[in-house]
């Protein structure tokens, strides 16, 4: 296939893939312009084509992915809000004696612990997620600029 590619072809498949960031500059930005520009010249040439369903369907399955990540964590937060009302929550019980002001925290009554675990781990499964999109779009952007194929791996084919 990479006899037959032009540098046009190869030129515009890369700006595909490379569009996806611009997700950075406003939203939605990774699907709207790899939208156009697919579109725009899937009928003309297979390549082009070919690309623009890969980096819909790896940014669509992203998103996917990092809402999924989210609904996980939305009970722990939920878990967490009617702690926010208690007033001795955060050492705050004692205001009304303004002459002993006391603010102590306990160790072995640290309710912050409860929380903090499935929001760190959510927090990392998001930046891995933001990790792989940068490294794999890239790659990609390079593979098609050279007129290789690419696949992205975790992808669901939405677009077929």
């Amino acid at each position: 296939m990479t006899e037959t590619l032009t540098k046009h072809e190869r030129n515009l498949s890369a700006i595909i893939h490379a569009s996806t960031f611009s997700k950075f500059i406003f939203p939605f930005g990774n699907f709207i312009i790899p939208l156009v520009l697919w579109t725009a010249n899937k009928k003309e040439h297979e390549f082009v084509d070919y690309n623009g369903k890969q980096a819909l369907n790896f940014q669509i399955s992203l998103l996917l992915y990092s809402i999924i990540a989210g609904i996980i964590s939305i009970p722990f937060f939920i878990g967490f809000f009617p702690n926010i009302f208690d007033f001795n929550f955060f050492g705050l019980n004692s205001l009304n004696n303004y002459n002993n002001l006391n603010i102590h925290f306990d160790s072995d009554n640290f309710k912050f612990g409860s929380w903090l675990l499935p929001l760190g781990i959510s927090g990392l499964l998001q930046g891995a997620l933001f990790v792989i999109n940068v490294v794999y779009t890239i790659l990609a952007t390079i593979k098609t600029n050279e007129g290789e194929t690419f696949q992205y791996p975790l992808t669901i084919k939405f677009i077929k």
